[in-house]
């Protein structure tokens, strides 16, 4: 059985790639469905089943145009309810892939529909257990996020149902099996998950903090309900499109690569209240862009924060970004959703500014810079999340994570000059450009970050509750 991970840092996102004997199976895969199809055809397969774990929050699913491209059969768990063709699998159905199998385990918790698939080589032996979100390496898929879609599945609730599917379904199977999850460490459908990708059930009952032996269905509610970020914006419009079916991802690109003028991107923005997407690199924003552009950058986590900051997904997007990266915008921000994109602004910066139209820039200083400043008791701002802050930040700063920070404009001081950082300057960047689209302009943040700032000497304190604003 050939069995591969696909794995996409920008989401922290795992598709399967599984083959036998000339049939193919994909599972849970990404809007861009090419390298799928081009993997199989390597292989002289046939992609016989697309699999879905769950109905996906994070990304949209590349399941309906895959399966029309290819003649693939889609494959939910018990309670799915797709909007187009598929077949929703009893418990225990199993499906012949070549000479191997898939067993369908329905696996309520994270979702109601979430199933986990165990693969069955030609031999007959079980090999491994491919499980979205319902076990990840360290942690366990948070059970809050179908409640922003259907109420009545409440967090408790899921969480109660996520415990026996976990030691009724899952901890029994044997030691030996490879653990397949969905996603790794930086994805917001969990909130512990560690940086390995894969794994032995064996070693996830002894380290997982969720298959700890003896543990109650109240403690483990208690633990995994603990400390939960909100999600992202998007995350229930990426449901409602991965259950009724959406565009195809070539369309949105069809619509999205219009190379604009100046003067028609200007226009544009000015017309469709449309968002101004910059996605080059924090150190080229800070020198130069298109005044009221939001800089998340795609040399970083530009999926999730893209999701967390453009927070409405109907709402048009403008690009401005490097020398031949607008297709590549576009299919990420297409992943999670954003297909309103009216087009990127041909030329980039430099044409802005011949054109005669002025240039933006940010004030970005050196972690040294910092230590200088910082002797003078200098506003400070930490843009990380509060579990970060509480571990260690500098003295006296004060905690606005970037996520949820439109909630908390009103801590940003308008009558003095202020610092802004984060882990490495990629999110406070981002935090600087919204700051500025909104007004503020007495700011400047740290190019290297927390991590320059402690290699700078700057006092820093451990372990304290977060001081938030």
């Amino acid at each position: 059985m050939n069995v591969q991970q696909i794995y996409t840092g920008c989401l922290a996102h795992a598709a399967y790639y599984v083959e036998n004997g000339g049939e193919a199976a994909i599972f849970d895969p990404l809007r861009d469905v090419a390298p799928y199809i081009e993997r199989a055809r390597r292989d002289g397969a046939v992609i016989k089943y697309v699999f879905e774990t769950h109905f996906h929050a994070d990304f949209v699913s590349g399941h309906v145009e895959l399966a029309r491209r290819t003649g693939a059969t889609i494959i939910y768990g018990p309670t799915a309810k797709p909007g187009f063709p598929a077949h929703v699998a009893m418990d225990g159905e199993v499906f012949r892939l070549g000479r191997a199998q898939v067993k369908a385990i329905h696996t309520p918790g994270h979702t109601l529909e979430s199933t986990t698939y165990l693969l069955i080589d030609e031999e007959g032996r079980e090999h491994g257990i491919i499980t979205g979100d319902t076990l990840f390496i360290g942690d366990v898929g948070r059970p809050d996020l179908a409640q922003h879609v259907d109420p009545e599945h409440t967090a408790d609730k899921l969480a109660g149902l996520l415990y026996d599917s976990l030691r009724e379904r899952i901890m029994p199977l044997s030691d030996a099996l490879m653990v397949y999850p969905n996603h790794g460490a930086g994805s917001a459908c969990g909130k512990s998950m560690a940086r390995e990708t894969t794994s032995t059930l064996g070693e996830q009952k002894r380290t997982n903090y969720a298959l700890r032996p003896g543990m109650t269905k109240a403690e483990f509610k208690q633990a995994v309900l603990a400390g939960l970020l909100p999600p992202p914006a998007y995350f229930p419009e990426a449901v409602v499109m991965n259950m009724m079916g959406c565009a195809d991802l070539e369309q949105v690109l069809a619509r999205g690569l219009q190379p604009l003028s100046p003067e028609e991107f200007e226009a544009s923005a000015s017309k469709a209240r449309a968002f101004v997407l910059d996605s080059r690199p924090a150190s080229s924003f800070a020198q130069g862009h298109v005044p009221n552009s939001i800089n998340i950058g795609l040399n970083g986590d530009f999926a999730l924060w893209a999701g967390t900051v453009l927070d409405d997904i109907r709402r048009p997007i403008l690009l401005v970004t490097g020398p031949g990266e607008e297709e590549e915008t576009i299919i990420r921000l297409g992943r999670i959703g954003h297909d309103r994109i009216l087009g990127y602004l041909q030329g980039g910066v430099d044409a802005w500014q011949t054109s005669g139209r002025a240039l933006r820039k940010v004030l970005r200083i050196r972690a040294e810079e910092f230590a200088d400043r910082y002797r003078f008791a200098p506003f400070v701002v930490d843009v990380r999340d509060p579990k970060e802050f509480a571990h260690e930040h500098v003295l006296g700063a004060i905690n606005v994570p970037l996520a949820g920070m439109e909630q908390h404009l009103v801590a940003f001081p308008q009558d003095r000059p202020f610092i802004l950082y984060c882990g490495g300057g990629y999110r406070s960047m981002i935090a600087a450009s919204l700051l500025l689209q909104r007004g503020w302009e007495d700011l400047m943040d740290v190019d290297t970050g927390f991590t320059g700032i402690k290699r700078a000497g700057v006092s820093c304190i451990h372990g304290a509750v977060p001081q938030q604003a």
